[in-house]
């Protein structure tokens, strides 16, 4: 009975992370691309917060390893910067969890700029160009949108129990 509660609304984390990833790779304009967050890392950090016990560490590594293949980046670079951010994310989920959504929103804020600083580091050792300041601004625009995916995706949590 215990396994059943756990795996309850494990199709609704399943499918809340394929559509970061649809999100990921729909077409901008190219004056709209340097704007999008990263969405699985949004949905990620969500749902770590939420639930520690259910998404961690693994399932990081595992989104970050399709976003590379569905980007066309180095292999295990996004998983790499997943891995650590989710990491960090777990240790601090209960202090996270107490802030109203404008706090929470600059802590994802950090967040998001260390996963773009480690893949700015990863694409330094590899020879790719630096990037100009714009590369910093998806991590704005996350932030940003933190206080209308929270509740969305707490919403989705609570609609359908999921535990």
């Amino acid at each position: 009975m215990n396994t059943l509660v756990q795996r309850h609304g494990s199709g609704v984390i399943l499918i809340s992370l394929l559509v970061a990833l649809l999100l990921t790779n729909v077409p901008l304009p190219e004056s709209l691309r340097f704007l999008r967050p990263d969405w699985v890392l949004l949905v990620l950090i969500y749902w770590t917060m939420a639930l520690p016990h259910r998404v961690g560490v693994g399932i990081a590594w595992l989104a970050g390893i399709f976003t590379d293949v569905l980007t066309g980046t180095l292999l295990g670079q996004h998983a790499l910067a997943y891995c650590i951010v989710i990491f960090i994310t777990i240790k601090l989920h209960q202090r996270l969890r107490l802030h109203p959504l404008w706090q929470q929103s600059l802590s994802i804020l950090t967040l998001l700029a260390l996963s773009q600083l480690l893949l700015v580091w990863i694409n330094g050792m590899i020879g790719r160009p630096v990037h100009t300041w714009t590369y910093w601004l998806p991590s704005l625009v996350g932030a940003l949108l933190w206080p209308i995916v929270f509740p969305i995706l707490r919403g989705l949590r609570r609609s359908f129990r999921v535990l």
